[in-house]
Parts: C-alpha cells; structure tokens; sequence
C-alpha cells in the first residue's frame, strides 16, 4: 500500500512539474509584478496556492509570496495583521485584492506588467 501511495504522490509530482512555465519565459514577468507591489499571500497546504507557484515555474523564486501558515496549520500574525481570510489572496500595489487563483492575463491587468510575447 506504501508503494501505491508513494508512486501516486510521484506521479502528481510529475505531472504538476511539468505544467510550470520555464525560467526564462516568466522571470521578467514575476520580477515585474514583485517591483510592482503585487502580493500572494498563500498556504504551503493549499492547492490553490501550488497550483499558482506551478504555472511561473522557476520564476516563483522572483515573486513576492507570503507564507501565511505555520506547520499546525494556524495562521501566521502577519497574515492575521493583513486581514487575509483565505486563500490564494493577491494583493496589487494600489491596494486592491482578488482571492483565488488568477491567470497570467488577470494579473497583467491588474498589475500593468506585460506578458512575455
């Protein structure tokens, strides 16, 4: 049973990897959007919040992502602090929020940051 559990989480593994955009494709993207003021604050347990870090690949490392969970899985005091009831919460520069999960084109919009072509 192990096994069976252990191959499945792999191949989730797997399958999510490689729904990431490359490197080179997005990091100008996400550094934009972090010089920008934008903001996700998310839960390393969420799947929402995975499913986002996912889509910018290795571009994730540029963007300003706020960790908003301990390990007991209560909420951290900044997050408290900030207001944040769930999650993914994107905060844009101007202050505005969107909760859930945005495409690259939402958060183009929002932000003003463009898109690779």
């Amino acid at each position: 049973m192990k096994k069976i559990y252990a191959l499945f989480v792999l191949a989730i593994f797997l399958v999510l990897s490689s729904c990431g955009g490359s490197s080179a494709e997005y990091d100008e993207f996400a550094k934009c959007l972090t010089d920008s003021g934008v903001k996700m604050y998310g839960a390393y347990w969420c799947p929402h919040c995975l499913n986002q870090k996912y889509m910018f690949g290795d571009s994730w490392d540029y963007m300003n992502h706020i960790e908003c969970s301990t390990q007991s899985k209560s909420m951290t005091q900044k997050c408290i602090d900030a207001g944040i009831e769930s999650y993914p919460t994107w905060e844009f520069g101007d202050g505005t929020r969107f909760v859930g999960e945005l495409d690259f084109e939402q958060l183009s919009q929002a932000s003003g940051c463009s898109l690779p072509s």
